[in-house]
């Protein structure tokens, strides 16, 4: 297996299925990933250890997802100089705003990257643009994901003109 370039770590298994987003890019785009569960309240010395030794260990960007008091990935930053990208996970109470307050919420001189609750996919697409800035073979699939996205939506508006936005409505309301 490859040396991993991102660490996906989360608070708790139940931020797992949020985290797959990250997970399905890495692996879209080639990127060695790691995965682990390391919460900041439950198992704080496994996250200090994480953290610190995350460089030295290959990583180059760390995806963290964190619910509710979401410490998680300020903790992170606060531990390494490697980028973090903080994914609020959405919470019972409070559906992700709690969590997101927190993480976008960092101090001045320790920066955490943050995405949309529950938005783990462009956290995986902000750390392979990352890694892209290095790496000119990753700069071309970014290159052509974003050129798929473009397709995509012209094909859509294609559709849209050929049978109108009321059959155009009808179908999205069908899927």
């Amino acid at each position: 297996m490859a040396q991993p370039l991102v660490g996906i770590i989360m608070g708790s298994d139940s931020d797992l299925p949020t985290m797959q987003g990250a997970i399905a890019i890495c692996e879209e785009f080639g990127v060695a990933f790691e995965v682990a569960i390391v919460s900041a309240h439950r198992t704080p010395q496994r996250m200090v250890d994480y953290a610190q030794s995350a460089l030295e260990r290959g990583l180059k960007v760390i995806i963290a997802g964190a619910g509710g008091a979401a410490h998680l990935p300020g903790m992170v930053a606060s531990l390494t100089i490697l980028p973090v990208i903080g994914v609020p996970v959405a919470s019972r109470h409070l559906q992700g705003i709690d969590s997101l307050y927190s993480i976008v919420q960092m101090p001045a001189g320790i920066p955490v990257a943050t995405v949309a609750i529950g938005n783990a996919k462009n956290a995986g697409l902000l750390a392979v643009q990352i890694l892209a800035t290095q790496q000119p073979e990753l700069q071309q699939k970014v290159q052509q994901y974003r050129q798929t996205l473009t397709e995509s939506v012209m094909a859509k508006q294609t559709k849209l003109e050929q049978i109108g936005y009321e059959q155009y409505l009808k179908h999205l309301q069908a899927e």
